[in-house]
């Protein structure tokens, strides 16, 4: 009769070895699997790779108020794109000190104050809806006449996308919707 090779320590060793590396090989094989499987979603979408598109409507300006040196301009920005856009610069021939990006905050005591920003980011697939409770932007009160229901002429200058031209009405405060 045969007997069966009685285990060794040197076989016990080898199989936990065995073991332990395919469940450390397990892990980065997983994390791969999920990863791609993302990647084939997304560009399943048509939007992988494809650069940002973005689109410029709704533009406001606030008439301004008597005496009064700034106001406010809104558009609606779209980026039907599948990569990430930013808004860095604002002009208006009709300004008369320039266009300033600017950005709704809070302090302490639900104080609020508008802060300068240099730039926003427009995401893939996303827009950005500004308003006087998040982003707008301020605009120097040209030394001209501005009159409900005018049509200013702005440039928005973004990263990718490059420059878009776009006209904003004046709009009397109050009658004005953001939604």
């Amino acid at each position: 009769m045969k007997r069966a090779p009685a285990r060794t320590p040197s076989r016990i060793g080898d199989r936990r070895r065995l073991r332990e590396g395919a469940l450390a090989a397990l892990v980065p094989v997983a994390a791969c699997s999920l990863a791609l499987a993302g990647l084939t979603a997304w560009t399943g979408t048509g939007k992988a790779g494809t650069p940002a598109r973005v689109h410029v409507t709704d533009g406001r300006v606030l008439l301004p108020s008597a005496g009064v040196a700034e106001t406010a301009a809104f558009f609606r920005i779209a980026n039907e794109g599948g990569s990430v856009d930013r808004l860095i610069g604002v002009t208006t021939p009709d300004a008369a000190d320039g266009v300033t990006l600017a950005q709704h905050r809070m302090k302490e005591g639900n104080a609020a104050y508008r802060a300068t920003i240099d730039s926003v980011a427009i995401p893939a697939g996303g827009s950005l809806a500004m308003s006087p409770t998040g982003v707008d932007l301020t605009v120097s009160v040209p030394s001209g006449k501005w009159s409900s229901g005018d049509l200013v002429p702005f440039v928005l200058e973004f990263r990718h996308t490059g420059r878009v031209k776009v006209l904003a009405v004046v709009k009397r405060p109050g009658t004005v919707s953001f939604r």
